[in-house]
């Protein structure tokens, strides 16, 4: 997640999809830093700590670290891996990394034996909810202390906010590493083609819906396991139009969340988009990928709300003449409360080290390698998305339109920038899949979306056994 670095060079967010991403909502206070901890608390065996070794890896141990298989795969973490491996101040240590797309189901079993992983990027839809796990984890602080492999020190080559989103109670044990930018997804190739416009309110897209039916297409689609993509944007709008009015009750389990007017009006407009026939029927029974290949190969729908993963995602099944472009989730109407430009971005892929690890010194050091300037610029160049790491995206976003996009989206939202943490945090998505599916299916009211999704709420918030954390 983030480091706490106060101030954001615009500059910067021109050069990388980053920066401004990181702030926390609308002027909230960034969470104090911990004081630096140790290697860890495994009880592998120790090595001697030094300049080139800082949390002091034991010679020939191995490092056992599982990575969620998403949009950006595997294969950057082996990489990272690899060069860890060929690190000569390290002596004989071995990387073993794993893929996983079921954290919570694979791994939870692990923290409860006592043996989880040494290092686990806790994400995607079935990731482990953060209360269940933040007093098992080890603080990352040292991680930012040490100095990378190019003998710099990490804090000082990231970009700024990097601890807030992952810093619970004081104590910062997630690091994100992916900078996220959220937003709708077009080829703006097609747009052209058809003299379209990009719509800048929830009430354009009733008008580009018809337009769309009139060229045989739709508006939006979507797949079974990616259904609350629409709540993120459904509820991302609401903040955009309502700023914290909204935000925070939301953020904060609220027994009236999901009534608010400015939200309430968004699903109402989604409902009519679904009813009208402009969102593509059956997702829920359609894979994920193969419902964006629908929308990127095929380009049957216009419209995708996803994260800035989507074009990695999707960079073998998008059409060639497919000009990837992203504008800002939208506003409900021209009376939104915050500034223009305002946008959901974040850092993601939260990495964590489990303090009860073999190794969790070896972990810490599979992260230091790969927020080195070596596997950052690699990453942002293979998955074209921009890591933490600071100074790794050219201008030209290596010729991707969809991350100089990105970094115009950013430029544009300034320091109007937010978060959500709730539904991570408290593991809703899983819960909330099905209803989204149904919903989207066209086979379920507002109302009856709004009790369902609202009852998710109130049964967590009701759980005297579910550790609450207030966000601001």
């Amino acid at each position: 997640m983030d480091i706490k670095d106060a101030s954001i060079s615009r500059r910067n967010l021109l050069r990388g999809a980053a920066a401004a991403a990181l702030l926390l909502p609308f002027g909230a206070t960034l969470a104090s830093c911990a004081a630096p901890g140790g290697g860890g608390g495994g009880s592998g065996p120790a090595g001697e700590v030094t300049a080139d070794n800082p949390f002091g890896v034991a010679a020939n141990s191995k490092v056992d670290a599982v990575i969620f298989n998403g949009g950006y795969g595997i294969d950057y973490v082996e990489q990272s891996a690899k060069l860890m491996e060929g690190n000569k101040k390290l002596d004989g240590v071995s990387v073993k990394v794993s893929s996983s797309t079921k954290i919570a189901q694979e791994l939870q079993p692990r923290f409860v034996g006592g043996n989880p992983p040494d290092l686990i990027d806790n994400s995607g839809a079935n990731s482990i909810g953060w209360n269940t796990i933040i007093d098992q984890l080890e603080e990352l602080d040292d991680v930012l202390e040490a100095d990378n492999l190019e003998g710099t020190k990490i804090s000082d080559t990231l970009f700024g906010g990097v601890k807030a989103p992952g810093t619970f109670d004081g104590k910062f044990v997630a690091l994100n590493y992916v900078m996220t930018v959220y937003g709708i997804w077009y080829s703006s190739s097609l747009f052209e083609e058809n003299g379209w416009t990009v719509p800048t309110t929830w009430q354009d897209l009733k008008e580009l819906g018809a337009k769309a039916k009139e060229k045989g297409k739709y508006l939006f689609l979507w797949g079974k396991e990616a259904a609350t993509y629409y709540n993120t944007m459904v509820v991302d709008s609401a903040v955009i139009q309502a700023g914290d009015d909204f935000r925070i009750p939301f953020e904060n389990l609220d027994p009236k969340a999901w009534s608010h007017p400015a939200l309430q009006s968004i699903l109402e407009i989604l409902h009519e988009l679904i009813a009208s026939g402009y969102v593509k029927p059956g997702g829920a029974g359609t894979q994920f990928t193969q419902a964006q290949a629908q929308w990127s190969l095929d380009q049957e729908a216009l419209l995708y709300p996803s994260g800035s993963w989507i074009e990695n995602e999707m960079k073998k099944t998008t059409a060639e003449n497919f000009k990837m472009k992203g504008f800002a989730e939208l506003p409900l109407d021209d009376s939104q409360t915050t500034p223009k430009g305002t946008m959901r971005a974040e850092a993601g892929e939260p990495f964590i080290v489990p303090s009860k690890a073999k190794n969790p010194a070896g972990g810490k050091e599979l992260l230091r390698t790969m927020l080195s300037k070596e596997s950052a610029t690699a990453f942002a160049k293979s998955k074209l998305a921009p890591t933490i790491v600071k100074d790794t995206v050219p201008a030209d976003g290596f010729g991707s339109t969809a991350l100089v996009s990105q970094s115009e989206m950013l430029s544009a939202a300034g320091d109007n920038v937010f978060t959500i943490m709730s539904t991570n945090l408290y593991g809703m998505n899983s819960d909330q899949l099905p209803i989204w599916n149904s919903f989207l299916d066209g086979k379920m009211s507002v109302a009856e979306l709004t009790s369902q999704l609202q009852a998710i709420v109130d049964k967590i918030r009701e759980d005297s056994s579910i550790k609450k954390i207030e966000i601001k």
